[in-house]
């Protein structure tokens, strides 16, 4: 199939150039070369994606020895800025319960804010406390600190959100003993709350998120061409080589896969292990999550400036093709946009930027579309929804155009930022500010409609161009209509996400009866529990509840909040030993996430056109509405803005009593 789309899209390629750009204005010239450069770029993303995917290695985790004295001594870095405690909580106490020898591992909190309370609770709970007096080289400067201050072996890096399984560093370090050049391996980020995507959407759990197909699938890809990419945290470092390449790399805002690159062109092994050992807070808002992807695209972008992967020594082939693929996808921005506006140039101008009839059009292009869109639906079909990749992009595209320039021409410019984990939106609310663009695109895209109705109507050009350019702007118009939907940011149902889970528990009572049952979900806050049958139980009682994990039993106090078959308690103030214990007792599960990763629904090409297009069409409606009462606020203040300013020319008739409500008004 991939030989197949390769050859389709290539035959297009070739027309295109050879047969099509004879333009005879500078308007279309300008308008179709545009277009040209825009396909020219997308072809060599699916080119490139098929090298990637065609073949994952699916790595299986190495078995470690028998003799505990043989295992490595290991460093846990948590490295944190401005986080609050209680995300920082969690992963500490993870940490801890960690299936490793007690003397064969130590953990240390990186706080780069200097934080009294953060050294306080690392004093209490009994981990490392390091700080630094400056904050140069942000994340990286902050690891690099720590590396001056260790000595481990291994370095294991965890971002303060990230919580690890017990299991983490028994499944991932055997396959440092089997491969003595092997520097780093990297685990998938697994995310147990929704991003603003899947929540905005509701699509969590029911379509794979954006960062599925990368580590679902391109990193597996990446791996049997020796270039899995270091992604930041889950992943464990060798320090030798580490320091070899003078630590974490500082050049680039993405230093993790800058890391990586300078480890490969070391000589040395990257691996990545697809098990979801850990999992972490998703961004909460879209805002936060387009901030997060201009910096890894102005990164990538800084690293394709200063270090390609196409020039230098210690690369192979394969190496520079996976590392150019995933410097060049961040410079979508501006294709997508073309795409999005390309067929307006005709509906508005009539302007030619294919310079060919509309059957030779359609001849070229629907095999190059059609099979293309098969292939990676077959191929992705566990980790990336046909038609939901434009949706992404298009959210993103407007945003990352001018960081990605800017990047290539100056990249030393562009500060670091920190995306910020565990805020909460309390309400719902319309991200105006966020959507400006997409807003902007559709009306365009509308008029375009209208254009073209016209344009049918009047018969001045040629129906079948006119027609082809009419379902190309329908089709924007769902993909943006989708993507508008995603700034209506809906608010959080519960402050701390809940986590869906069974695990067995006891429900004691204060009479000292017990009742046996299992948890289906459960947070830092509570939990719910699945009843024999329904019991109808006060509010506000106070329990005890007991989770089990094989014969160790851990109790909390806790209160109901709701009764019923189904009911949820809220935990009491808990001790540092309670919290400690509940976190291993659910977040550090094993099991966890292994059940969701990769098990959701499959692609079906015609099901996800079904879904985007529902998607595109549902936001369109509550868009008018809200554009409309926005309006309907606004113009009253603009009328009565120009009221107070006729007053101001005519005082005397406004200092009549009986016009003073049209002032108050």
């Amino acid at each position: 199939m991939i030989t197949l789309s390769a050859a389709a899209s290539l035959r297009y390629m070739y027309w295109r150039l050879t047969e099509t750009v004879g333009f005879d204005s500078t308007m279309n010239a300008f308008f179709g070369w545009g277009l040209v450069l825009a396909e020219i770029y997308t072809l060599c993303i699916l080119l490139l994606g098929y090298l990637q995917t065609a073949w994952p290695l699916k790595r299986h985790a190495s078995v470690l020895p028998d003799d505990l004295e043989k295992w490595p001594m290991v460093d846990i870095f948590i490295p944190t800025y401005n986080e609050p405690l209680s995300i920082v909580k969690s992963t500490i106490y993870a940490a801890q319960g960690l299936d490793w020898p007690a003397d064969k591992y130590n953990i240390y909190i990186l706080d780069d804010g200097s934080r009294p309370e953060f050294k306080q609770f690392c004093d209490a709970v009994g981990v490392e406390y390091l700080s630094r007096e400056n904050n140069t080289h942000f994340k990286a400067g902050n690891l690099n600190f720590a590396l001056g201050k260790t000595s481990g072996e291994y370095v294991a890096i965890f971002d303060c959100d990230h919580i690890p399984t017990r299991a983490f560093l028994q499944i991932s370090m055997g396959s440092f003993l089997c491969d003595p050049k092997l520097a780093m391996l990297q685990t998938p980020h697994f995310f147990y709350s929704p991003d603003p995507f899947e929540r905005n959407l509701n699509t969590f759990r029911k379509v794979p998120n954006e960062g599925d197909l990368f580590y679902g699938l391109v990193q597996d890809g990446n791996d049997l061409w020796n270039a899995s990419f270091f992604c930041g945290s889950c992943a464990v470092i060798r320090r030798e080589p580490l320091m070899e390449v003078g630590g974490i790399a500082i050049e680039t805002v993405t230093e993790d896969a800058h890391t990586a690159l300078k480890l490969s062109r070391r000589g040395y092994n990257t691996a990545y292990l697809g098990i979801p050992m850990s999992a972490g807070l998703a961004t909460e808002s879209l805002s936060g999550h387009i901030k997060q992807r201009i910096r890894w695209a102005r990164g990538m972008a800084q690293i394709f400036r200063i270090d390609n992967p196409l020039l230098g020594r210690g690369l192979s082939l394969g190496q520079r093709l996976c590392y150019l693929n995933a410097m060049l996808h961040f410079f979508y921005g501006l294709p997508r946009l073309v795409f999005l506006t390309a067929p307006l140039t005709f509906l508005f101008f009539q302007a030619e930027v294919f310079h060919a009839s509309a059957l030779m059009v359609l001849a070229y292009a629907l095999p190059h579309i059609f099979l293309s869109n098969i292939t990676n639906s077959k191929i992705q079909k566990k980790y990336r929804h046909s038609f939901w990749n434009e949706v992404y992009e298009t959210v993103l595209a407007w945003y990352l155009v001018a960081p990605v320039v800017r990047a290539v021409l100056t990249p030393k410019s562009g500060a670091f930022n920190v995306t910020a984990k565990g805020g909460y939106v309390g309400d719902d609310f319309y991200d105006w500010k966020i959507a400006k663009p997409y807003v902007i695109l559709m009306v365009l895209n509308v008029l375009g409609l209208v254009a073209g109705a016209a344009l049918l109507i009047k018969g001045d050009v040629s129906t079948t161009t006119t027609l082809i350019n009419l379902v190309w702007v329908l089709y924007n118009v769902i993909i943006i209509g989708a993507s508008i939907g995603v700034a209506y940011e809906k608010s959080h149902e519960w402050a701390t996400p809940k986590i869906s889970a069974v695990i067995a528990a006891s429900l004691i009572f204060a009479n000292g009866k017990s009742l046996a049952c299992e948890t289906y979900s459960f947070s830092t806050k509570g939990v719910g529990l699945t009843l024999p049958r329904a019991r109808d139980i006060p509010l506000g009682t106070e329990v005890k509840l007991a989770l089990f994990r094989g014969p160790s039993e851990f109790i909390f106090p806790a209160k109901v909040v709701s009764s019923g078959s189904a009911m949820q308690l809220e935990f009491e103030t808990l001790s540092l030993d309670q919290e400690r214990q509940l976190t291993q007792m659910t977040f550090s599960r094993a099991d966890n996430w292994a059940k969701t990763w990769g098990h959701g629904p499959e692609d079906h090409l015609l099901m996800s056109l079904r879904e985007v297009f529902t998607h595109g069409v549902l936001n369109l409606v509550p868009l008018l509405f809200r554009v409309t009462r926005l309006y309907a606020r606004k113009l009253p203040r603009q009328w009565m803005a120009r009221v107070n300013t006729a007053s101001a020319k005519t005082p005397s008739l406004f200092q009549v009593p009986q016009f003073n409500f049209l002032r108050k008004k």
